[in-house]
């Protein structure tokens, strides 16, 4: 039996997918369509994982000089043999990745830089010997290896403002052909800066290294750039006059980033995991480029390694765990009235229309909530439907795996406005030890109106039950001397919540989602269930003396609450 390619999980390095027998989505057909699409300089924008690193890593395997023409072999673009012949392996390039340019400071920050320029110059260090450069350029070339006490690079702010220009004007010497420059993460610097209060330096530092490399420079060829967002062309590239920037929004190049619906089919179809098709279209499908529908591939690549593993595994989050996802929690943190209710219109399956903005600077940011819709939207965490109508895009959002990072975001900021009343809190809470329906009821009503609710029509009853189910664990979770349990296992069935106390009192809560606002009727199937499945046995198990028992209804914010 033949071994199968491996799963190329978190494996961003061409050659390494090619040579060590990993799985590869064919995205070779970028590099036609750049030479066919010329352009001096070119900015891609997609949200995080969706392959900008591993095709930047195929272009610079493809055209620099040395090339190993085998990596191609069975791809798209080695059936195009004069366009091979032309530009395979014909150029000096110089690749760089600036996503791990970050610090508390921007001098640590600027360090990360010199370590990124200086690892890139290492790996040119054939420069230092060549007969075609003068000596002051080797000498230059030198001051760029030259390392510090603490074995840093220590080239100055000037020397590193220039440094990619000169290493792409010694290349050009040395091999008498102009030079491709590849920028990967290009905003990842800004984007840290921001958030760490040195953006006005960081812009000017990313000013100078790009306008030199990319404006002025007569040894570039053209010039490749990643990044999440589209930064403000005033911003950091002025004066540009060649630049091609593509964004989500774009049809051209559009089936280059992310995976197709056909890959994604053609993927499963080679793992035997055909069956898997409608979890993983739910969970990770959604995202519009242009006029294609497309997955996230970081997604489909992990799902289909856990089935691997565990072929009764269920979708998980994958996504999510790739970044802090602080985005949603800061709009959700600034937003009106207005703006909570079009959140909640968007997790419950619906659409918005808001004017985007593709072009920011950071400080923008914060300028408005209209320019929060645009950041979520060029970030990946709502997507386009249809086309624009006038001047306006409507949004949504894309899958569910996206829908749980905004209910999750929002949980936790419920839960962190509730921590803020804890008289409020103590109150309600101390009600379900003294029976106090009437105060439990009124508490309820009112977390529910201040949060954002799920009650989408198409979703299924018990995940319209966990959402109440999670703002009441939320709130007794800062009760002390309680203790909690979710789903235990008690009696003949799992209770929703379990409550014992210090002082010896017990308490059992059975949520439900009273479909057409049923609540008396079903608040009394609440309070059966308890009864028949016997869940109270959990609690008397533990010693309490007296146990209350809550039938619990909840229609969109709403509730109604009966004890027996």
């Amino acid at each position: 039996m033949a071994v199968k390619e491996k799963l190329p999980m978190g494996i961003e390095d061409f050659e390494e997918i090619r040579t060590m027998g990993y799985y590869y989505v064919d995205k070779t057909g970028l590099i036609r369509t750049l030479i066919e699409n010329f352009g001096k300089v070119n900015l891609f924008t997609r949200p995080r994982r969706f392959g900008k690193t591993l095709n930047m890593s195929m272009l610079k395997y493809f055209f620099e000089i040395g090339a190993d023409s085998g990596l191609f072999q069975g791809l798209e673009i080695a059936k195009e043999k004069e366009l091979c012949q032309n530009y395979m392996g014909k150029f000096p390039v110089l690749a760089i990745s600036l996503k791990n340019v970050e610090g508390a400071t921007f001098d640590k920050a600027k360090a990360k830089l010199r370590s990124v320029i200086g690892s890139e110059a290492v790996r040119l260090t054939f420069l230092a010997k060549s007969s075609r450069l003068e000596e002051t350029e080797r000498q230059q070339f030198a001051k760029l290896l030259e390392l510090d006490s603490k074995g840093e690079f220590a080239m100055s702010e000037e020397l590193l403002e220039n440094s990619l220009l000169m290493l792409s004007r010694f290349l050009h010497k040395h091999y008498g052909k102009k030079t491709i420059i590849l920028i990967d993460e290009y905003d990842v610097p800004l984007d840290q800066a921001y958030h760490s209060g040195y953006y006005s330096e960081m812009v000017n530092l990313v000013r100078a290294l790009f306008g030199q490399a990319l404006k002025t420079n007569s040894s570039l060829y053209f010039a490749v750039l990643t990044g999440c967002l589209r930064i403000s062309r005033e911003s950091i590239f002025s004066g540009l006059n060649n630049f091609n920037a593509y964004t989500v929004k774009d049809v051209q190049y559009n089936e280059y980033f992310g995976f197709s619906d056909r890959e994604v089919r053609k993927l499963l179809a080679f793992y035997g995991f055909t069956e898997k098709y409608g979890a993983i279209k739910e969970w990770y499908d959604g995202y519009r480029f242009g006029n294609l529908e497309i997955y996230c591939p970081w997604d489909v690549v992990s799902y289909c390694h856990a089935l691997k593993m565990n072929p009764s595994v269920k979708p998980q989050n994958y996504w999510v765990n790739t970044s802090s996802n602080h985005i949603i929690r800061k709009f959700i943190d600034k937003a009106d009235g207005t703006a909570r209710d079009e959140i909640e219109l968007l997790i419950n399956g619906g659409t918005i229309q808001k004017k985007i903005c593709q072009e920011l600077t950071y400080r923008d940011l914060d300028s408005s909530t209209e320019n929060m819709w645009s950041i979520l939207f060029t970030t990946g965490y709502l997507t386009q439907q249809g086309e624009d109508e006038g001047h306006s895009t409507r949004l949504s959002i894309p899958n569910r795996e996206i829908q749980w990072i905004f209910t999750e975001q929002i949980r936790q900021w419920f839960e962190a406005q509730a921590r803020k009343d804890i008289g409020k809190l103590e109150n309600f809470c101390k009600a379900f030890l003294e029976n106090n329906v009437p105060v439990i009821e009124e508490g309820f009503t009112s977390y529910l109106r201040k949060t954002i609710s799920i009650r989408d029509t198409s979703a299924r009853k018990e995940r319209k039950e966990n959402f109440y189910h999670g703002i009441l664990l939320g709130l007794f979770g800062n009760m002390g001397g309680w203790k909690v349990r979710s789903n235990a296992e008690a009696g003949e069935g799992y209770s929703d919540i379990s409550i014992e106390t210090e002082e010896g009192t017990g308490i059992i809560i059975e949520l439900k989602y009273a479909e057409h606002a049923a609540f008396a009727d079903t608040c009394r199937k609440a309070l059966e269930q308890i009864k028949e499945r016997g869940y109270e046995e959990l609690l008397v198990d533990g010693g309490m003396k007296t146990i209350y028992r809550y039938g619990i209804a909840c229609y969109k914010k709403r509730c109604k609450v009966i004890s027996g």
